[in-house]
Order: structure tokens, then sequence, then C-alpha cells
């Protein structure tokens, strides 16, 4: 019997890794939160309580349940998802869940109000609850752009073998510097020694690295090629060209260092707001239950 038969049928059940999560199995979780809205909305509608729909109502009381129910469960997923890396089909499925049945969540959670806002602990977790999902429809946002700006600037290059052709190009400029004058040859070595990759946030996101020595080395050999003496005018201009090799792979670099903090800087907010909302939530069920 064949081994690449089970093999093949294996990866065929597996789903591909270029297609989006948001459509995987054929938008299976569009459809299971847009049913999940729609009988929200049928339960608030078919309840018809004396004085008005609220929050106490036996409709209410399910939608409450059922929203927080899925607040623990989508906070979970963001618990447990780094257990999925080795599992790429599992992880995209969930993702999927997440993100349809967190946009879902704000029909139930609305309903479960009866449209009944205050100054109070119960609209502060429903207020919380919309933040939290308002900033995951960002992240969504992120993950579905960014991943392919950063491979389109990488080309057919990984980090490490970009960090790695720095490495071999500030060899080649030690060496290429030696014959030079002295002016130069410290321009390049501190070109060399200072390699600015990275750094603070606001670096990162920015993307702007005014002391970039690398740079102030182009800058100041472009303004002198018209005194360099005909004998070095080789080895300058081979230093030049791994100036610039080494220019082309910083921009790359410091262009993936920026995508990816943007990719995360939305996590700083996502995160904190999402325990907020969960003593938030813990504070409303209390309250309800055992001090109304």
């Amino acid at each position: 019997m064949s081994l690449t038969d089970p093999l093949a049928a294996e990866e065929s059940r597996r789903p591909s890794r270029h297609e989006s999560f948001l459509a995987i199995a054929g938008f299976r979780y569009l459809k299971l939160a847009a049913l999940a809205a729609a009988v929200s909305i049928v339960i608030y509608v078919v309840d018809r309580p004396y004085g008005g729909r609220y929050g106490g109502s036996w409709a209410g009381y399910t939608l409450g349940i059922a929203g927080a129910l899925l607040i623990l469960w989508l906070t979970w997923f963001g618990y447990r998802k780094r257990n999925y890396a080795e599992n790429h089909g599992r992880l995209v499925a969930r993702l999927s869940a997440h993100v349809y049945l967190g946009l879902a969540l704000i029909v139930i959670g609305t309903l479960h109000t009866g449209f009944h806002f205050g100054w109070n602990v119960h609209t502060l977790a429903y207020a919380l609850m919309c933040v939290v999902i308002a900033s995951g429809v960002f992240g969504v946002l992120c993950y579905a752009r960014y991943p392919r700006l950063m491979t389109e600037n990488r080309g057919n290059m990984t980090m490490q073998q970009m960090l790695g052709r720095i490495a071999s190009l500030n060899e080649e400029l030690r060496a290429g510097a030696l014959p030079l004058d002295d002016a130069t040859t410290d321009l390049v070595e501190r070109a060399v020694e200072t390699t600015m990759i990275g750094g603070s946030v606001m670096r990162q996101l920015s993307g702007n690295y005014a002391g970039c020595t690398t740079a102030a080395a182009i800058a100041a050999m472009d303004a002198s090629t018209a005194e360099v003496p005909p004998e070095l005018q080789e080895a300058r201009r081979q230093v030049r060209v791994f100036l610039g090799e080494k220019a082309a792979l910083l921009t790359r670099i410091r262009r993936d260092v920026r995508i990816k903090a943007m990719m995360d800087i939305w996590l700083y907010f996502h995160v904190p707001v999402t325990f907020a909302l969960l003593a938030a939530l813990l504070a409303h069920v209390v309250s309800i239950f055992f001090l109304w």
C-alpha cells in the first residue's frame, strides 16, 4: 500500500495557508454568528415584559448569560491560542470563530441591556465590551493586511538572512576601508559599530532613524567624491557600494520592524481593556444576583 495516499488525503483536509481565516470553511463562523444574532433578535422581540424590555426579564437573563459565556470563551481563546501553534487548521478555525462571534456579541450584549443605559457598573461593562470588540476589529484589520506587506518587503529573504548579510557587509566594509583616508575610515567604522535597528516603541512605529551612521557615512562620502585620489577611487567605490547595500537592507529591516510593531501595538491596549471588562462583568453579575 502506498503511503502517499493517506498523506495526500490528510493534506487535503487541512485548510490552505493562503485561505483567509475570515473565509474558512465557506464562512462557516460568519453564518454561525449571524444565526446567533438572529436568534437573539427573535428572543428579544418575542419577550414583552410588563413595563418594557430590560435586562432582568427572562429574555434579558437569557441574553445576558449567553453574552457572559461568550465573553469568557473569547477571552479563553486569547489565552489558549499559543497552544495551537502546531495545528494551523485548528488555530485558523478558532480565530475565525473568535472574530465573528465577537461581532455577534455586540448584538447579544446590546439586546441584553434593553437599551437602558446610565452611569453605573452595568453600562460600564457594556461600554468596555464595545471598546474590546472595536480594538479586536482593528487587530483583525492589522493581521489581514500587514503580513502580506511584510512578505512583500522581505522579498526572498528572511529576517535572519538580512541580518546575516549585514554582518557580512560589516566585515567587507572594515576590510575595504583600510586603504582609505582616516576620515573616511572613521566614518565607515562608526557605520559598522553602530547599526540602528529597533529601539523605543515610538521609533519602531515611526521608522525614523535620524542618527543613522550608515546614512551619515554615505552622505559624507558622496559629498567628497571629487577629492579622492585616482589610486583610491576603486576602493572607495567598492566601499560606497557596500554602504548602499547595507542602507537598503536596513531600510527593509526597519520597515519590517515597523510593520511588526503596528501589528503588536494594539495588544497593549486590547489586553488590559479585556481584563477591565472581566472585572466590570464580575461586578455586574455580583450586583445583579447578590445586591439587588
